[in-house]
């Protein structure tokens, strides 16, 4: 029977852990879902991802269709000497045939820029060799990786925020819940002290002593409803929520305080991929600031129609076609003032890499000293509230008794309620203290993008 009753017993532990993990847990995926924030860093991967399929876009052909027509009046001529070259040819063939059939003609002075002249063409491009497409790819590759970093830091951080106001809310309803039985407490004190001096048994001090507790109990648990509705608002604003939306709580049991494990480390960071990615950026950016002597070579061809005065005919119609080589030979030493300016940025990186380790591991440590401490402080005060609801219950029986006086029992009822408030801080302290060593170690398992 009492196997069964243990067995029970667990059965139930688990199905309330179960219970309120789910329920944080669904409230971490909604804010991860509906986040403004993150929806915005959610845009600008999306847009560094249209920048890399733009990058390999460059390696395909450009074809564009391209026309031009041409009016001209005036400008430089060439002569042309046909009447000097063909007049004495023709004078002499009209002596011989004793007629005038060839005529003599003038001089032609004829205009160099067309007039009324349409140029029409289909023109393609196509890269063949040129290594600056191939390190612009590299980059805006590694640059989608760090939006996602980005948003993946975002995300994480916002995971601990939303546990941590989550935390906030629960520690402020226990609050409430303290308040409200203290309130309880302490009207039904100030009833029989009102009582005993109907009947002559009190003093009216005591009587205005206990409506002073009264008020004060009443004006903390107000407060306490205060902060509740400010936990509550700021955590709908993080899930993108009205502001007003009720927030589920669920207890959280007692074994989800036990520590997390040492093996734990800063090494999944996004703040170290981040500098890690910045690293292969400016590394690729230095392989292509090393090959600007590299030749370029692109293939191009046209499909083009000319001629004057709009009309179309069969040699009206062409192509052209070849290659385009360029080789830069000099630009002032500006590439290689680049070369040394990335090696530097390159260098700055590196050390930025170790000194955010070093940095990053004194917060894991921090962190974890934290919950320890958190944890043991929790264990304390849960003996402390223990001890001061006994020492309750005994001066509120000799109160009643006559043998202890009210200021004995108000300082019980006070030690009663500020270990309980000591208790429920120390329990939901530790649990943000969880919720901040899992930020520290990156441990939050985020959803793949």
């Amino acid at each position: 029977m009492k196997v069964r009753l243990l067995f029970q017993l667990i059965l139930c532990m688990l199905s309330a852990s179960a219970r309120a993990q789910s329920t944080l847990d669904a409230y971490v995926q909604q804010a991860l879902r509906d986040n403004l924030v993150l929806k915005q860093r959610t845009v600008s991967l999306e847009q560094s991802m249209l920048a890399l399929k733009e990058a390999r876009a460059l390696y395909l052909p450009t074809t564009s269709l391209e026309g031009q027509h041409i009016l001209s009046q005036g400008g430089r001529r060439i002569n042309l000497p046909i009447g000097d070259l063909l007049n004495p040819v023709y004078a002499t063939l009209n002596q011989l045939t004793s007629s005038n059939r060839f005529p003599a003609i003038s001089n032609v002075a004829e205009q160099l820029n067309p007039n009324n002249f349409y140029d029409l063409r289909i023109k393609t491009v196509m890269p063949i060799l040129n290594q600056d497409l191939r390190y612009n790819k590299a980059v805006k590759a590694q640059q989608v990786i760090l939006k996602q970093q980005e948003a993946d830091l975002y995300a994480r951080e916002l995971v601990r925020e939303v546990k941590v106001s989550y935390y906030n809310i629960l520690m402020a309803r226990k609050a409430i819940e303290i308040y409200t039985s203290a309130l309880a407490v302490v009207k039904e004190n100030l009833r029989v002290n009102r009582s005993l001096l109907a009947n002559g048994k009190s003093l009216p001090a005591w009587v205005s002593r206990a409506e002073a507790e009264v008020f004060q109990v009443e004006s903390e648990l107000t407060s306490a409803k205060e902060q509740v509705s400010r936990a509550e608002a700021w955590f709908n604003a993080l899930l993108n929520r009205e502001l007003n939306t009720p927030v589920e709580a669920s207890d959280i049991p007692l074994e989800n305080l036990i520590p997390a494990s040492e093996q734990q480390n800063a090494s999944k960071r996004e703040e170290l991929a981040q500098l890690n990615t910045l690293r292969s950026i400016q590394s690729e950016t230095l392989k292509f600031n090393k090959s600007f002597q590299r030749p370029k070579l692109n293939a191009f061809l046209d499909l083009a129609a000319q001629d004057f005065n709009f009309r179309v005919r069969d040699q009206s119609f062409f192509y052209l076609g070849g290659l385009q080589f360029s080789v830069p030979i000099y630009a002032g030493n500006r590439n290689r003032l680049k070369i040394q300016q990335t090696q530097l940025d390159l260098k700055q990186t590196e050390l930025s890499i170790q000194d955010s380790k070093n940095k990053l591991e004194v917060a894991v440590l921090q962190a974890r000293i934290q919950m320890k401490t958190s944890y043991e402080r929790y264990l304390s005060a849960l003996k402390q509230e223990e001890a001061a609801r006994q020492y309750f219950k005994l001066i509120d029986r000799g109160y009643r008794e006559g043998v202890n006086s009210l200021i004995e029992w108000l300082d019980a009822r006070n030690q009663q309620t500020q270990s309980a408030l000591r208790k429920e801080l120390d329990f939901f302290t530790h649990l943000q203290s969880l919720a901040d060593l899992e930020r520290q170690t990156a441990a939050f398992p985020l959803p793949k993008q």
